[in-house]
């Protein structure tokens, strides 16, 4: 796969208003799924800085019982995190049965950051794609569902969107300069995220085109309802807590 082929914006003429009714869809089956117990769905974002992986967060699944769906960002490892297998911190925030969770980057940021600074060698990538290869695979044979999603900016809108937080008042606090030293690495991380599509797609990528902020939104709302319709929820005859 080469990302540079792939658009990064929304097909001609497509209808905005398509979302609202995909979230009030997903509402509804959050709900039997949590009723249900019997299976459980986690959702991973990745993306460049300004992919908006946040932002899809708060607005696709603001609509969610917060009893059945939760979100967790992972950033660099903690001390105590370092000292373990790099799924260590992964494994205990995969959902629950009847549980929703959200991955605001995830297990495969130690297949990108770690290589594109070189703090690993090529070999040991490999050995975290089996690694990672394997997990999924017993999380879905533990009935969870996954969904891959990454976040598909240009290098212009990510300019752009870098400036915009030099420059507006609600959004100076996203301003970081270590994120302006990664954007001069994007040919690297490209790289890199294309050989995880190539050696980590068992469980299948989505990727989402993003420079505009509405497709993004109703591309994953989409996926979203179809796995989930998947499922064959329904509700329990009975009391199952």
């Amino acid at each position: 796969m080469k990302l540079a082929t792939i658009s990064t914006k929304p097909p001609e003429g497509f209808d905005k208003e398509k979302t609202e009714n995909l979230l009030l869809q997903m509402s509804e089956y959050q709900q039997v799924l949590y009723a249900q117990k019997k299976h459980s769905l986690l959702i991973v974002f990745q993306g460049m800085y300004t992919s908006g992986k946040d932002n899809v967060i708060k607005k696709v699944f603001s609509g969610m019982n917060p009893l059945g769906c939760d979100a967790v960002g992972f950033k660099a490892p903690t001390e105590e995190e370092k000292y373990h297998d790099f799924l260590w911190r992964i494994h205990k925030h995969t959902p629950a049965k009847g549980m929703i969770q959200l991955f605001d980057r995830s297990h495969y940021e130690d297949v990108l950051v770690p290589r594109v600074e070189g703090w690993i060698t090529l070999d040991v990538v490999k050995q975290r794609f089996d690694s990672i290869n394997s997990f999924e695979k017993l999380l879905q044979n533990n009935d969870t569902t996954i969904l891959k999603f990454y976040l598909h900016i240009s290098k212009e809108t990510q300019q752009e969107r870098l400036e915009e937080r030099k420059t507006n008042p609600n959004k100076l606090w996203k301003n970081d300069p270590n994120d302006l030293k990664v954007s001069k690495k994007w040919d690297n991380y490209m790289e890199a995220y294309e050989d995880i599509f190539d050696h980590c797609n068992a469980t299948p990528w989505t990727i989402v085109p993003s420079d505009h902020k509405w497709y993004k939104d109703y591309i994953v709302a989409k996926e979203t309802c179809n796995a989930l319709s998947r499922m064959k929820l329904s509700y329990p005859n009975a009391y199952v807590g």
